[in-house]
């Protein structure tokens, strides 16, 4: 027997099963369940957490994707300015920056999960997929792009590596470049000013993967003396509905020995950790993290942390720290009683993703010191949420006890479209954000005004 509630299903939809779903999406949609708090009340060291909102049929809220009308940009913050660096890109995700200056985009999207894309719950999300503008097939590269002349604008572009598998994070190590792809990270060997690499890149790790592989991105980041590398692997579910077998590793940060290429669990209880910086006063790996969906606009709220060596953060037994999410089965106190509390809350399904430390940036002072997150915005939630981007001040190498500052804004429209959806944060050479924008399709600058 079906459960329309969970919206968990195994076999083929007939017609009226279809039928009946459509009608409790018109009901879901008559009868929404609406957030009660705005989202500074889950924003901050000290989040408000209210009771779970289960409703019959998850609350399902997402901004149609229809891009920059001409002549429209984001609005920059105060005393900064945005200009495009780069447009007419394919789905641009993530960024990094190479000792020269030159900027990576990887061009990528979600590879393909035919078990993830089966039931009810699975064709619900790849409407809601399409909507949002994420079902496009993967360009699956990483293209270089150069500013040769110091005007803020890209005007080399090259393909630097094609042929990849759903390519996400990216990290230079010596004559080493990292990738990683939905399955694994590979290196290939680089040279300074290369724009294109045509060798086949080696296998350093695999990374679980398979036919459903419902969190993809993959990112990495390598240690400061370079031997080893740090990996986001997100879970294989929202809350373990499919079991803990097809978690193993996963919901978590792997260590990864360059020299050997053994790895090992560096944190855990990690839903689904995306974005990963190094904090430079504590020397401490942080990350930005996606917690669960289904319990209401005002729960859970995504949250940056400290990454703890050992450490647990919860999922999927609990959120927050220790409080439990009834919905997993069997339950697991002796988990729960393990788990870490954030160190600070980034709002209720703002999807934060991006994530990069302040150190070395030219904007203004108030961006000195903290975190620049980039927050691809809500599906889950009624009002939405994110769609920005956003900076966290720090003091001592913890967020201060204060609300985020808006970094550039303007992605959603007054009637509700998504112009664009940020991803990737980085800081050029010259100290200026870099934003991947991959409804957009475009890689913005924010600089200070002259």
């Amino acid at each position: 027997m079906r459960n329309f509630g969970t919206l968990a299903y195994k076999a083929p939809l007939a017609a009226a099963e279809v039928a009946a779903v459509i009608a409790l999406l018109v009901l879901q949609s008559a009868c929404a369940e609406v957030a009660t708090l705005p989202v500074s009340a889950g924003t901050g060291l000290r989040p408000t957490l209210p009771p779970p909102q289960e409703t019959l049929v998850p609350t399902v809220n997402i901004a149609p994707a229809k891009g920059w009308p001409e002549g429209t940009l984001p609005q920059a913050a105060p005393g900064t300015r945005v200009a495009a660096f780069a447009r007419q890109l394919d789905h641009p995700r993530w960024l990094y920056v190479l000792p020269n200056g030159d900027v990576l985009v990887a061009e990528t999207n979600a590879p393909p999960k035919p078990q993830d894309a089966k039931g009810v719950k699975g064709w619900v999300m790849g409407l809601v997929m399409k909507r949002a503008g994420a079902a496009v097939p993967s360009a699956n590269r990483i293209t270089l792009l150069r500013d040769t002349d110091g005007d803020g604008i890209a005007d080399v572009r090259t393909t630097l590596l094609e042929g990849l598998r759903s390519p996400f994070g990216m990290a230079l190590v010596g004559n080493k470049l990292y990738v990683a792809n939905s399955d694994a990270v590979l290196s290939f060997p680089y040279a300074t000013g290369d724009t294109r690499i045509t060798a086949a890149g080696d296998i350093v790790v695999t990374l679980p993967a398979g036919p459903i592989n419902h969190h993809w991105t993959k990112n990495i980041v390598a240690s400061a003396d370079g031997s080893k590398l740090y990996v986001s692997v997100g879970s294989n579910s929202n809350v373990a509905e499919r079991g803990m077998e097809v978690e193993a590793e996963r919901a978590a940060i792997w260590e990864v020995d360059l020299k050997s290429g053994a790895h090992r669990v560096f944190a855990s209880g990690l839903r689904n950790p995306v974005g990963m910086a190094w904090e430079p006063q504590s020397g401490a790996l942080w990350t930005s993290v996606n917690e669960r969906d289904e319990l209401g606009s005002d729960l859970v709220p995504d949250y940056m942390t400290s990454v703890r060596d050992g450490g647990f953060y919860g999922w999927p037994y609990s959120y927050y720290g220790q409080h439990v999410d009834v919905r997993v089965k069997p339950q697991r106190p002796d988990q729960v009683a393990q788990a870490l509390v954030p160190d600070y809350a980034l709002g209720p399904h703002t999807a934060s993703l991006g994530l990069a430390s302040s150190a070395g940036t030219s904007l203004p002072a108030i961006f000195s010191n903290g975190m620049f997150v980039g927050q691809h915005g809500s599906w889950n939630r009624k009002p939405y949420s994110g769609y920005k981007v956003i900076f966290v001040p720090f003091l001592a190498g913890k967020p201060m006890d204060a609300s985020p500052v808006d970094v550039l804004t303007g992605f959603l429209s007054p009637d509700g479209n998504a112009r664009g959806r940020p991803v990737g944060v980085a800081l050029d050479k010259q100290g200026a954000l870099l934003v991947a924008d991959d409804v957009g399709n475009v890689v913005w600058r924010v600089s200070t005004k002259p």
